[in-house]
């Protein structure tokens, strides 16, 4: 029980860093490309991540599930061609 717990503990930690990032890194690039690298690039940057971040974090953590079954899902497909195997 334990380690389920911890194994919960582990996803929700990496949601949380993982949301973080990838929103902070895209609210960047989306706030410049719209307003442009001015003086108060920073502040305008820092109030859509925190929005971003809020949408994010969630998603992750509900989305998360649906990726890795889509990974295996990929995988066990991508496992039925050996190497240099073309379909």
């Amino acid at each position: 029980m334990a380690q389920k717990a911890s194994l919960r503990v582990q996803q929700l930690v990496f949601a949380f860093y993982m949301s973080g990032i990838m929103s902070l890194l895209m609210s960047g690039v989306i706030t410049g490309i719209n307003t442009g690298l001015t003086g108060s690039f920073v502040k305008r940057w820092l109030a859509a991540w925190l929005i971003a971040w809020a949408v994010a974090f969630p998603l992750v953590i509900f989305v998360a599930p649906l990726a890795r079954r889509m990974t295996e899902a990929t995988s066990r497909w991508l496992g039925r061609f050996g190497p240099g195997d073309a379909e």
